[in-house]
């Protein structure tokens, strides 16, 4: 571990391999044994982890129950909460080209290798990378810390290293919990669009299913004005699932102005056109649940609806790699100081407006 600005320390969490990068912002600790997940999140000025963590907790995969009848269901007993790669499929399993494709794919339930790129006390790079089985696709993932911003940036490609074109959903699953969520967060985003997922999640859905308007305020079920921007708290026991689309730009911003701070992402829109909605705030009491859970995801996405592959390509929306093909992208994890978000870019800055008048900043 450097005593710079920077540092990178490899270590183990409940019997995992982890890595944390950090810099005087920010704590990024991930676990490449367990689908690379960013595992925790931690804005340092206030000593805050913005990423949610299940009551059922971290598990070494490969352990818990065997008996589950669903991919689903195994993906979910090991689900620890945290940050997910989503890819080649999302959502259900389903059946490609003669292939199972597992609940939210095989990536985030892979063992990753990883690779120190760079290590100084001014910047830090750590590689990631996974070679599927059932797909010939390799995945690579760059995290990068610099000295002088709260922002890590993740760079990505993703290579189809088969002979034949395959279809692919691909996203970016961060559940963000308490004690940074909160009945005082809001969700700031460019204009855009939302559509409630075609069947409700849950009977505390405040949308039906297939509801659209423009965002953030959508007429409810029960002719109510909801405004999906701001955060319910825990006791309105609120379930929710749809999609944003029609974004102007590719960022948002999760701002809890009671904690005066916020996380925003950026991501390029021409990759990942959509945003999938997931608010599990204690509204289902269904397994694992249970009225238990307090957790939102706003997940940048390339495809909807959030069913599976195939039905993503009925819907025209899963995109095609080319064989022997290949795509990047470049998303930005920002933290930033309370007030209203103008932007965030890919080179890890947001642009927000302070309501003491004090103009745009970066964060703390």
């Amino acid at each position: 571990m450097h005593s710079g600005g920077c540092t990178l320390d490899e270590h183990t969490i409940g019997g995992l391999r982890a890595v944390t990068l950090a810099n005087r912002f920010l704590a990024a600790t991930i676990l490449p044994e367990k689908g690379a997940d960013l595992h925790s999140l931690v804005y340092k000025p206030r000593a805050t982890d913005v990423l949610w963590k299940s009551p059922w907790g971290l598990r070494k995969p490969g352990t818990g129950v065997f008996e589950a009848a669903t991919s689903e269901t195994a993906w979910l007993e090991q689900y620890a909460g945290g940050w997910q790669e989503i890819f080649p499929n999302g959502g259900d399993a389903c059946l490609y080209r003669g292939t199972l494709l597992n609940f939210h794919g095989e990536a985030s339930v892979s063992e990753w290798d990883y690779t120190v790129r760079r290590q100084t006390s001014s910047s830090i790079s750590v590689e990631f990378s996974v070679q599927l089985s059932r797909n010939p696709f390799r995945l690579r993932r760059t995290m990068s810390l610099g000295d002088s911003l709260p922002a890590l940036i993740i760079e990505e490609r993703i290579e189809n290293r088969g002979d034949a074109d395959l279809h692919f959903m691909w996203g970016h699953h961060p559940a963000f919990g308490e004690p940074f969520l909160d009945g005082g967060c809001r969700l700031q985003l460019p204009p855009c669009t939302f559509t409630a997922h075609e069947a409700e999640i849950a009977p505390a859905c405040r949308l039906a299913g297939g509801a659209r308007g423009r965002w953030p305020v959508l007429q409810g079920k029960r002719g109510e004005a909801v405004d999906l921007s701001l955060v319910p708290p825990a006791s309105e026991r609120v379930a929710e699932f749809g999609y944003i689309s029609d974004l102007d730009a590719g960022w948002y911003g999760l701002t809890n102005d009671s904690l005066g701070f916020g996380f925003g992402l950026a991501w390029p829109k021409e990759v990942f056109p959509y945003l999938w909605f997931w608010q599990e705030l204690r509204g289902s009491f269904g397994e694992p649940w249970c009225g238990n859970c307090y957790v939102m995801a706003v997940e940048p996405f390339t495809s909807i609806p959030g069913v599976g592959l195939v039905k993503a390509i009925k819907s025209g929306t899963a995109p095609v790699l080319a064989a022997g093909g290949s795509l990047e992208a470049r998303l930005a994890a920002v933290f930033f100081d309370s007030g209203d978000v103008e932007s965030i870019g890919l080179e890890g800055v947001a642009r927000v407006r302070r309501a003491s008048g004090h103009g745009n900043g970066t964060g703390s």
